[in-house]
């Protein structure tokens, strides 16, 4: 059964679809979304996908994007997205369905990285997996594949900053918009990568009407000083697992993760599979969440 819920994160209303199987035993999961994804997208399939398997799962639209509340929309705030995991997990833990001691996160994509700050810092959460990890500090200074010109990133600095003079003086600042118009041009952009973004978020094949594919510009220098990545060492002893694609340009980042790790680490590569192929194409997603199934199973009830 698939429930609309809301609950508060610093203030915010954040949506999410609450999924609650008809064999459901205590123990859950939250999942969080790709950058500028929304819980109808990617992570409202594996929430699905892994209710089938018995958790309750809670897919939620991060603040300030989706049907979450907060102005401006848009806003990529890296201390307010891992606020938002821990404020799941606090609602978790009121429903009737739930288990509080047996609690897990599955963060996909920038909310990979953003699960593992989550847990680094709540000792509610019993384990933490990621697929195709990523953040989006480390993406926007260093490209998707870690070899962007340090200039790229001080260019946007830049327009970041007269962003934020222009509001200052009463004017629309604009926003940063993420994708071009066509797929040819995303990949000139960033090549293979760049081709499957765009098709993911503005083709048929994943496309979602409040996906915004856009930040407004104070995202920008907000992760200029993040790091989500610093928490990791605080997870152990408590399990972590990483499921990459083989193929994934952005495997550089889990791998920086893993190297964080304290406890008991795990990277499981899906052959064949590219950074977005773990979006949705059931061929790799299905081995995913048979991995996740065993890591959840075993380690929520340790």
């Amino acid at each position: 059964m698939t429930t609309t819920v809301t609950f508060t994160s610093a203030g915010l209303d954040i949506a999410a679809h609450l999924y609650v199987p008809d064999d459901a035993d205590g123990r859950a999961l939250v999942v969080g979304h790709p950058g500028t994804g929304v819980k109808e997208q990617t992570s409202g399939t594996y929430a699905s996908l892994l209710a089938e398997q018995g958790f309750v799962t809670l897919a939620f639209d991060a603040a300030y994007q989706g049907e979450s509340g907060g102005l401006p929309r848009g806003l990529e705030d890296p201390a307010q997205r891992i606020e938002d995991f821990k404020a799941a997990v606090s609602f978790l833990t009121t429903r009737p369905e739930v288990d509080a001691g047996r609690i897990g996160l599955l963060g996909i994509c920038a909310s990979g990285g953003y699960s593992l700050a989550a847990t680094g810092g709540d000792h509610r959460v019993k384990a933490v997996a990621t697929v195709c990890t990523a953040e989006p500090a480390r993406q926007f200074r260093y490209g998707a594949d870690g070899t962007q010109d340090p200039a790229v990133f001080q260019g946007l600095l830049d327009t970041a900053a007269q962003a934020r003079t222009t509001a200052a003086r009463g004017e629309d600042p604009g926003v940063l918009t993420l994708f071009p118009e066509t797929a040819a041009q995303a990949g000139a952009l960033g090549g293979e990568h760049g081709i499957e973004g765009w098709e993911y978020y503005c083709g048929p094949r994943g496309y979602h009407e409040r996906s915004a594919k856009f930040l407004t510009w104070d995202s920008v220098d907000k992760m200029a000083s993040s790091d989500v990545f610093h928490a990791v060492p605080l997870i152990g002893p408590r399990p972590i697992l990483q499921v990459l694609g083989e193929r994934a340009v952005t495997a550089w980042m889990g791998l920086e993760a893993h190297r964080r790790a304290t406890g008991p680490a795990e990277i499981h590569w899906i052959e064949g599979a590219s950074h977005v192929d773990l979006y949705d194409k059931r061929e790799y997603v299905d081995l995913a969440v048979g991995k996740l199934t065993d890591f959840f199973t075993v380690n929520l009830d340790k």
